[in-house]
C-alpha cells in the first residue's frame, strides 16, 4: 500500500498509547493523570507515565509545559488535560 494511504488509517483506541510527562509534586500532573486515567479505561487505550526529572531530553524538551501529554509520541496538550478532546483523540 502507497504510504500516502497509510497516513489516514485509523488506529483503535487499544493501539493507542498515552504518555504523561510529570514532576512529583505537581497538582496539576495529578489533575492530569486523573483524567488520563478514566478515558484511557473507557477506551480501552494504554498509558504510561514518565518523571521529567529522570530524562534530561524531557526535561529540556518540556519543563516550561509540564504536564504534558503525548498520544502515540506526539504532543497532545499541555497543562490541563480535557476529558473529551483526549477522549476523540483516541477514538477518531
Amino acid at each position: 500500500m502507497s504510504p500516502l494511504f497509510r497516513r489516514g488509517e485509523k488506529k483503535k483506541p487499544q493501539d493507542r498509547v498515552v504518555t504523561l510527562i510529570r514532576k512529583p509534586g505537581c497538582h496539576l500532573c495529578d489533575d492530569a493523570q486523573v483524567v488520563i486515567e478514566k478515558v484511557c479505561a473507557e477506551v480501552g487505550a494504554a498509558w504510561e507515565s514518565k518523571n521529567i526529572e529522570e530524562d534530561q531530553e524531557l526535561y529540556r524538551t518540556y519543563w516550561e509545559q509540564i504536564p504534558v501529554v503525548l498520544v502515540d509520541g506526539a504532543q497532545h496538550d499541555f497543562w490541563r488535560v480535557k476529558e473529551e478532546r483526549l477522549r476523540r483523540a483516541l477514538t477518531q
